[in-house]
């Protein structure tokens, strides 16, 4: 291994430690969780710049934070925490971007009932995070007789006007990112995958899995522009799919959505027919330990709300939670990019009662797994939200003392293995 401090290999004659010579383990702790924010930034800023949304003081702001991790420029702790905190205030401007280039270009997301299944005929699935490519997708195959679902985190898709304006976004199929594995053989047109969750394919579908620009996998066909002339030929020479509906749901409930009916909101908490708010989501992954957020979902008291998003939203979704108040107690906000949203939605409660957020009643609980889920925390810890439960397990790459920072300054928590009684009591 190599040491990028002191620029020595670690063999024995040479540096010992690994990766930051001289240091101990919360230095380098602190530089992986910036690397890791910056990577999850990233990929929403190149979303926003596809859309025409870029920012200078979010470019100035990762080549600062990538130039601070090159060997010998910081040692410090605290202003390496510094950055980390300024990494997650930088992803909120980043998120807003993302956001106002969505509603800009597709329209703003309202509730919408989507089919789930598939319907007779030839098909295309989408899975990743990308509306531009799914948007060129859709007025490519228009008139072919194609039909185009959504798969993982392109459910919201559904939602925006400027979408699901066309006939042939016919549905949803299947769940999260960790299930393309069974999922994808049983669907027997082509894939295109266009970002990072998608898996390296078996040779079931290997010749059907077509990725775009960055994203590639081995076994797939990687395109390298929207031109998806070859994903339709595909399509046209593939077994038709079967008509299978599975289910129907109700997506689309945008911050925009949510302050909308802001003041039924407030005036539903003041006579106590909602007492409390839950953000249950996140990144979602295949290890033990995620039932945890099937469990508190469920036993949420019902004269609560449930606010959810990211893929984390499969693990708490397939279950009738009811109304509260004249709303669907269960509202999914969207992405994993629309926790900024969430922030919005909080702010505004806050501002209502003239308290802070942390006075709120409301538990976030956050599941992760990758960079973008790294962002989305430490956007929050930018923010000064305190209590957020995460889990299924501690980040590897946050040291004990590092955590133990993150849990005095903002009473971060890791998951139990049940929803503890403070959690899901009324009152508490």
């Amino acid at each position: 291994m190599f040491c990028n401090q002191c620029e020595q290999t670690q063999n024995g004659t040479g540096c010992t430690d690994v990766g930051v010579c001289g240091k101990d383990e919360d230095m380098q702790s602190l530089q992986e969780i910036l690397l890791y924010g910056v990577k999850g930034m990233a990929a929403y800023a190149h979303h926003a710049r596809r859309l025409g949304k870029t920012d200078e003081n979010v470019n100035a702001f990762i080549e600062e934070a990538l130039f601070s991790t090159v060997t010998n420029v910081n040692f410090d702790l605290e202003s390496l925490l510094e950055l980390v905190l300024e990494c997650g205030r930088q992803n909120i401007r980043v998120m807003q971007m993302l956001d106002e280039g969505h509603t800009e270009r597709f329209g703003t997301p309202e509730p919408t009932t989507v089919y789930e299944g598939t319907k007779a005929g030839p098909g295309i699935l989408v899975t990743g995070h990308d509306m531009l490519d799914l948007s060129d997708l859709l007025e490519q195959t228009a008139g072919t007789g194609i039909n185009v679902y959504t798969h993982g985190e392109m459910l919201p898709a559904h939602s925006y006007p400027g979408l699901k304006k066309h006939p042939h976004l016919a549905g949803h199929y299947g769940g999260p990112w960790q299930n393309q594995l069974w999922e994808f053989p049983m669907f027997s047109g082509p894939i295109l995958g266009t970002t990072n969750c998608v898996l390296i394919p078996p040779d079931t579908y290997a010749d059907r899995l077509f990725t775009n620009r960055v994203t590639a996998v081995p076994g797939g066909t990687r395109l390298k522009d929207s031109d998806f002339s070859a994903v339709i030929a595909k399509a046209k020479a593939c077994p038709p799919l079967p008509e299978n509906k599975v289910r129907e749901s109700t997506i689309g409930f945008h911050h925009s959505v949510i302050l909308g009916v802001a003041g039924q909101v407030v005036d539903a908490v003041k006579s106590g027919a909602i007492k409390r708010f839950y953000l249950i989501g996140g990144c979602d992954g295949a290890e033990s330990g995620r039932n945890y957020y099937t469990q508190l979902a469920e036993s949420s008291p019902s004269e609560s709300i449930i606010l959810t998003l990211g893929c984390g939203k499969y693990r708490i979704r397939n279950h009738d939670y009811g109304t509260v108040a004249g709303l669907p107690r269960l509202l999914d906000m969207g992405q994993c990019n629309d926790a900024y949203g969430a922030v919005q939605v909080a702010l505004a409660l806050s501002k209502a009662f003239d308290c802070g957020v942390n006075d709120l009643p409301l538990d976030i609980v956050l599941s992760w797994f990758e960079q973008k889920a790294v962002a989305v925390l430490l956007s929050l810890l930018a923010l000064n939200v305190k209590g957020i439960r995460v889990g299924p397990v501690a980040p590897a790459f946050v040291s004990p003392n590092v955590f133990k920072i993150l849990q005095d300054r903002f009473d971060l928590k890791i998951i139990e293995a049940a929803p503890p009684a403070e959690l899901v009591q009324l009152g508490a």
